[in-house]
């Protein structure tokens, strides 16, 4: 095991787990999907239960749910009221993460959505005071400016995978890596945020609107 593998290992080890049930959500996840590596995991998922904790949003969105387990990690931290609308594009994922949605007593915080996040969210019409972004990368520039606009002030957007794999900083020549580097750019360009970028598993962009904006 390297020495980067050794840290993320240690991290995680020393990590609080949000709620016991993601255990079980994580294996059933490696078992079920093509792709588990796509689940936040424990510290991704405590630094997202930390961050609605302290932002207290009311009203919480998430673009790409995959088998929930941002969506509990965000939804058990909401205020009494809140609600999470998380969004997921592949239906076939939809009866895993309802059950741990149930399980977890969550199911009534959470509003899932199954569908095109590109016309879900205008359909909803609704303003937002936390984001998290999980969806198709090339689609990040999009539902920025989708999202910033639909963002209350003081509302935090959150932006995963924004180092792809470490190949932002090893100019790599892909269109994914041009395409996430220039989010990153972006963002931090943008007038209307501050923000900050995390090296937490596959970097996490963390952005706050600001009153001004």
């Amino acid at each position: 095991m390297n020495q980067q593998k050794k840290i993320n290992a240690y991290c995680e080890a020393h990590t609080t787990l949000p709620v016991p049930e993601l255990y079980e959500l994580e294996r059933e996840t490696h078992l079920r999907t093509l792709s588990p590596q796509m689940i936040s995991g424990r510290v991704q998922g405590q630094l997202l239960t930390m961050l609605a904790t302290l932002a207290r949003p009311k009203l919480a969105l998430e673009v790409g749910t995959f088998t929930g387990y941002a969506s509990i990690c965000i939804a058990k931290s909401l205020p009494d009221g809140g609600r999470l609308h998380t969004i997921e594009i592949n239906p076939e994922l939809a009866h895993i993460s309802q059950k741990y949605f149930e399980k977890t007593g969550l199911a009534n915080r959470i509003s899932s959505h199954t569908g095109d996040a590109r016309e879900i969210i205008p359909a909803l019409n609704l303003r937002f005071d936390f984001v998290f972004l999980d969806a198709a990368k090339f689609d990040y520039q999009f539902y920025y400016e989708m999202l910033i606009e639909r963002l209350n002030d003081g509302g935090l957007l959150i932006a995963d995978n924004v180092l792809w794999d470490g190949k932002v900083v090893a100019k790599s020549n892909d269109a994914d890596t041009l395409n996430m580097d220039a989010f990153n750019k972006m963002v931090n360009d943008d007038p209307r945020v501050e923000n900050l970028v995390l090296p937490v598993r596959d970097g996490v962009l963390v952005a706050r609107k600001l009153a001004a904006a």
